[in-house]
């Protein structure tokens, strides 16, 4: 009888060891859905180490968790997407001012949402990655736009990345879409 106890004890142990090495191994898979792109850009940033990749995301989480977005009102809504149109409307003209303004029209939405100032853009899209991994990626390719990151196309892909994000903090969540005008930006073969 003390044998059957002692092999059963043995066998929970190891399972339980197991159990906690399978748990660890796999502790990034939930991160790494959670962030998307985000965990890969991540990773690559940290040189393919993924250990330091996990503690910055998971890091930016324990930051970032709690932030609650504020809404916007309808007419909020409206103004908002009444600028981005412009703005898209001036890129065949004026493609850095267009990115330049874009960046800028990004920050204080965000802000005016509950996002970090964007005084402090690693701050603010550390945030928004958080909360909107999926697209964060167009408003720092916009954002690297307005540095002078690239060509015009360079420019237009990025605004139509940028606008993904636009589309998402606009829109407060809702199913609402908000009312769009054609985008100068996609068919333009000038851009």
């Amino acid at each position: 009888m003390t044998t059957v106890v002692i092999i059963v004890a043995v066998a929970l142990v190891a399972a339980c060891a197991l159990a906690l090495l399978y748990a660890r191994q796999t502790g990034g898979h939930g991160i790494r859905r959670r962030f998307g792109p985000e965990y890969d850009r991540t990773v690559a940033s940290h040189h393919g180490d993924t250990k330091a990749a996990e503690r910055e995301l998971h890091e930016r989480l324990k930051r970032h968790r709690s932030l609650h977005e504020r809404p916007l009102t309808s007419e909020a809504r409206a103004q908002y997407a009444d600028r981005w149109t412009r703005i898209e409307g001036s890129f065949v003209d004026a493609p850095q001012q267009a990115v330049a303004e874009a960046d800028a029209l990004l920050a204080g939405l965000a802000r005016e949402l509950g996002f970090p100032d964007g005084e402090d853009f690693g701050e603010q899209s550390a945030a928004l990655s958080v909360h909107h991994a999926e697209h964060v990626n167009g408003y720092r390719r916009v954002h690297a736009a307005k540095h002078g990151d690239g060509d015009t196309e360079d420019m237009r892909e990025a605004m139509l990345e940028a606008r993904g994000l636009f589309d998402v903090l606009v829109s407060n969540g809702t199913d609402q879409p908000v009312r769009r005008h054609p985008h100068p930006v996609e068919g333009s073969g000038r851009a």
